[in-house]
C-alpha cells in the first residue's frame, strides 16, 4: 500500500459498466513524510474519501480486488483513509 492525497474528482457521464456507481479521484502520491512523490493519477474510490484527505491506495493487480465484483479495468484504488501517521 502507498500513501496519497486526494486533490480532485473526476466526473464521467459514461464509464465501463463495471465502474457504475464507483467514484473516481485524482490522487497525488506521497512519501512517508507526506511530500509529493510523483505525478497525480486517477484511482477508484471505495471508501468515500474527500478532497485533501491523506489516503492509502493499492495499484496493479491488487487494485481490482477493491471493486465489489473483484474485477475491472483499473490501475489504482483508494482503499483507506489515514487518520494518523507515525514515522
Amino acid at each position: 500500500m502507498f500513501l496519497g492525497r486526494v486533490i480532485g474528482k473526476i466526473w464521467a457521464t459514461r464509464k465501463e459498466p463495471s465502474l457504475t456507481g464507483i467514484r473516481l479521484l485524482v490522487v497525488e502520491p506521497l512519501d512517508h513524510h507526506r511530500n509529493n512523490a510523483g505525478d497525480p493519477f486517477i484511482a477508484v474510490d471505495v471508501v468515500n474519501a474527500s478532497d485533501g484527505e491523506t489516503v492509502y491506495w493499492v495499484g496493479s493487480r491488487e487494485a481490482p480486488n477493491a471493486l465489489p465484483d473483484k474485477s475491472g479495468p483499473i490501475d489504482a484504488a483508494v482503499v483507506g483513509i489515514a487518520d494518523h501517521i507515525d514515522v
